[in-house]
């Protein structure tokens, strides 16, 4: 069985709600496109735009400190700027990321939505040209092998939702865990050719059930007593840019 892409996601905004995609153009040597573009900062986080420098996702509202995030659906348009919030199923705010009375009715909203989870005043982040709110250093995209997930269902005797490991590329048609071994290999996805980087360390962010905001499975526990490791999925590069589509192929070199 030939290995292909199953499905595609961005994250507009760290720690907020995927976004799936048919498709997506890939830059040479850049990020997934429109993924993490946005950070919630969660107090002062000593993040300065003028010279970007990687923080620790906890100085940012994420799903690992935050679980009711994942109560919300959210939708970034890029052509307008605007981000929609959902909470409990309506429409909570809509603003534009591109100005400050549109980051400040954001950040208004979660002063209310997480008032007791807040460290300090919340303050909508924009990333810089090149940089992203990557939990990873060097990440430039994830994959995630859905046959890994479906040995992780069998291991906790639960239906386990691919989302909760917020991939840009689930592939299917391989072994589980096969991915770990296009670590420093060659990897061909449609038209692009990417990278392999590492394996991706998972925390408690995929412990939180993204249907129900509920922690029901602590999978770096279950993957480390099972597995040794606490990894599931892996960080890739971009060596050559190019459209890539739900059906292409994928294949390590």
């Amino acid at each position: 069985m030939t290995a292909r892409i199953a499905a595609l996601y961005r994250y507009p905004v760290k720690g907020l709600s995927a976004e799936p995609l048919i498709e997506a153009e890939l830059a040479t040597a850049g990020h997934f496109p429109g993924d993490r573009l946005f950070a919630i900062e969660n107090g002062p986080s000593g993040f300065d735009p003028a010279a970007p420098e990687h923080q620790p996702k906890t100085k940012f509202l994420v799903l690992a400190r935050q679980a009711a995030l994942a109560r919300l659906k959210t939708h970034y348009d890029e052509a307008t700027g605007e981000l929609a919030i959902a909470a409990d199923g309506a429409e909570a705010v809509r603003a534009d990321l591109a100005t400050a009375e549109g980051r400040t009715a954001i950040e208004t909203f979660f002063k209310t939505f997480l008032a007791k989870e807040l460290a300090g005043d919340p303050k909508v982040l924009t990333a810089p040209i090149g940089f992203r709110f990557m939990d990873s250093r060097s990440g430039f995209a994830s994959i995630i092998n859905l046959a890994t997930v479906r040995a992780l269902e069998k291991v906790t005797g639960m239906e386990l939702d691919p989302i909760r490991f917020r991939a840009n590329i689930y592939i299917d048609g391989l072994p589980a865990f096969a991915e770990f071994d296009w670590v420093d290999k060659a990897v061909s996805v449609g038209a692009t050719l990417l990278h392999g980087i590492k394996r991706t360390e998972r925390c408690a962010a995929t412990t939180v059930n993204p249907k129900t905001a509920i922690r029901d499975v602590m999978i770096p526990a279950v993957l480390m007593r099972t597995y040794g490791h606490a990894d599931c999925g892996i960080y890739v590069s971009v060596s050559a840019g190019g459209r890539i589509a739900i059906g292409d192929a994928v294949a390590a070199h």
